[in-house]
């Protein structure tokens, strides 16, 4: 449906067919560039850079949120820094990222941690904190030490809200990666992108953005299955079977 309206947008020419052409033209154009090494290549390189970027977050992510949600000292410690950093876009570390790691790959990754990890965090956090009493009780009386309790109790129960965590992140990630390779100019799908737009191809251009898309449709759908997948025990994947 909305490639249809944009079909009809242009093709009327609500909008010059310069700066906006008909969503067949692009299409046409998305199938030309399945062909070109380049065109994979920057792919390539764009994920390269967000599954670096997701991995790091997820390995400072997940373990700072059980400790948030697990031990009130560490909570009361590290709230005000989450609160206070987590409403900071990620983009607005460009000249920082800049100043410490030049035109780099390198800063694609430290900008796209920045701008996903605190929501991680925090539904990690809160994953902790809503584990069920009697479950923490029970592992009391059979005298689990703390790191057993996480392991055993804390973990699984937050398990599903990490995996929500992860399907937020990772659509921030790769936000942020395809906006950050446009800035710096770092090679990758955005960096292509603001190439197509100063050489005025505004087919390509809107072929590469599509393509950003699709890799994010792509995504969320992976996650999804893999949480479908590894949560097939927990209420929330069961399938209500009627009579």
């Amino acid at each position: 449906m909305a490639l249809l309206l944009w079909e009809v947008v242009a093709r009327v020419g609500l909008v010059p067919a310069t700066e906006v052409p008909p969503a067949t033209t692009v299409l046409r154009e998305l199938v030309r560039q399945l062909t070109q090494p380049a065109f994979w290549d920057a792919i390539a390189a764009t994920l390269a850079q967000w599954a670096i970027g997701m991995g790091l977050t997820t390995a400072i992510a997940v373990p700072i949120g059980l400790l948030m949600g697990s031990l009130e000292p560490v909570w009361r410690a590290f709230r005000p820094t989450v609160e206070f950093l987590r409403p900071v876009p990620g983009m607005a570390l460009v000249p920082l990222a800049i100043l410490l790691w030049g035109l780099r790959p390198t800063s694609v990754v430290f900008l796209i941690v920045f701008g996903s990890v605190w929501s991680l965090i925090v539904t990690t956090m809160y994953g902790a904190r809503n584990v069920d009493e009697g479950a923490r009780d029970t592992a009391r009386s059979f005298r689990l030490t703390r790191i057993e309790r996480t392991l055993w109790v804390v973990l699984p129960s937050a398990l599903p809200y990490v995996a929500t965590g992860l399907r937020v992140a990772s659509a921030t990630a790769l936000i942020i990666a395809v906006g950050a390779e446009l800035v710096i100019g770092v090679n990758g799908i955005g960096y292509d992108i603001a190439r197509a737009q100063t050489a005025g191809a505004v087919a390509p251009m809107y072929a590469l953005i599509l393509t950003s898309g699709l890799i994010g449709v792509a995504i969320h759908l992976a996650f999804s299955r893999l949480e479908r997948r590894f949560l097939r025990w927990h209420q929330s994947q069961r399938r209500e079977v009627t009579p």
